[in-house]
């Protein structure tokens, strides 16, 4: 299972929605993932396998966390084009 962990500034309405929409990406494509949503100043030091947000907040994590840029957090899209490769090269290393 894939920990994903979706940022955004205040981690209550953005987040959790990319939150919801990771979660149906995930599962339409048949990659397990748990996924919770945080805000900006409480998700350094969290431990997960990706970390989704947006350009402005992605530099502050460290160079070693995979981190997926997102352009959008509602757009189902975007979102997709966004993070989907990157669940499934993570879900591959893992299976």
């Amino acid at each position: 299972m894939l920990k994903v962990v979706t940022v955004c500034g205040n981690g209550i309405g953005s987040s959790l929605l990319l939150k919801m929409k990771i979660e149906s990406i995930a599962k339409e494509n048949n990659i397990d993932v748990e996924a919770e949503s945080i805000d900006s100043g409480n998700a350094h030091g969290v431990s997960a396998d990706l970390i989704v947000t947006v350009k402005e907040l992605a530099k502050d994590f460290p160079d070693d966390q995979p981190v997926a840029i997102i352009r959008s957090y509602t757009n189902k899209k975007k979102i997709i084009e966004d993070v989907l490769p990157k669940l499934k090269e993570l879900d591959a290393q893992q299976n």
